[in-house]
């Protein structure tokens, strides 16, 4: 067995968005909808902040320009708590969804509402479902061009709905890049790349795999993780939509009662910070 100290610092990140705006619900629930569904944003990301609090940890929050517009006072709070600030667009669309101008005027508008809110400047972008990949990266000028300093936007790995399996696994910038590009915690073992760093999967496994796959990363690569999820997955008690697909039923749901718990693990097992600072060397 491999004893290893653990001294680096990862950057842990919230994907500010509501139950009913997830890229799976897509099909389901139409965004002109959104406005009257029941709102759970607010009571789960206060929830979000007692558990930062009690467990000492300042993360990254991605918000929806949509999320931001309707409860400013919330971005302040998160902000006012010590929290970074930054972009998820404004209504959870996909890039390669978008042409290059209408991404521009996304991301452009999304980052002006959040400075104005917050009062700082907001220099952190992860795109809906990690929808930048090899078709894109032409996403990661626009950002630069719009004031942003880097992107959280690729998960290196093989998935149905996203993934780029040939990027790098740790921060980056692609040929002629001039933005850094921070992908999502991946482990590799036997020469598999897996997931370990949120999302479903963490609700899905074991928290031991999760902990032994972020020590690995942390402790045996030196390098620093980083974590993501959704204020929703703090909900187990959030509405359920009529008529999904099984599939997707399951990856919304699964052991939505156990998160929490996971959470709390996670932020006493590991050091955390927003990503700015996390990864402030390679944005600098």
């Amino acid at each position: 067995m491999v004893h290893t100290q653990m001294p680096t610092v990862s950057g842990m990140s919230v994907d500010v968005e509501d139950y009913f705006q997830v890229s799976a619900f897509r099909p389901y629930i139409r965004p002109d909808d959104w406005s009257r569904l029941p709102q759970r944003l607010e009571r789960n990301v206060q929830r979000v902040l007692e558990i930062f609090a009690a467990g000492q940890v300042r993360a990254t929050f991605f918000w929806l320009g949509w999320a931001a517009e309707r409860f400013p006072a919330l971005v302040r709070t998160v902000a006012n708590a010590g929290h970074e600030i930054a972009s998820h667009g404004w209504s959870h669309v996909r890039v390669h969804e978008q042409a290059p101008e209408e991404f521009r005027a996304d991301v452009v508008r999304t980052r002006q509402l959040l400075e104005d809110l917050c009062g700082r400047a907001v220099v952190g972008y992860r795109a809906a479902s990690f929808s930048i990949d090899a078709r894109n990266l032409w996403a990661l000028d626009v950002l630069h061009e719009a004031g942003y300093r880097y992107s959280s936007s690729i998960n290196p790995i093989s998935h149905d709905h996203y993934g780029m399996r040939e990027a790098p696994r740790f921060s980056f910038r692609a040929p002629g890049q001039a933005i850094a590009e921070i992908p999502i915690t991946s482990v590799e073992v036997a020469g598999l790349r897996l997931p370990c760093g949120g999302g479903g999967y963490f609700r899905l496994l074991p928290y031991a795999w999760s902990r032994w796959a972020l020590r690995r990363v942390i402790g045996v690569e030196r390098q620093p993780a980083v974590f993501y999820f959704h204020p929703w997955e703090v909900d187990p008690g959030q509405p359920r939509v009529a008529g999904i697909d099984r599939r997707t039923r399951f990856r919304h749901y699964v052991n939505l009662e156990r998160f929490e718990g996971k959470l709390v693990r996670l932020c006493r097992d590991f050091r955390w910070a927003p990503m700015a600072e996390a990864f402030a060397a390679e944005i600098r």
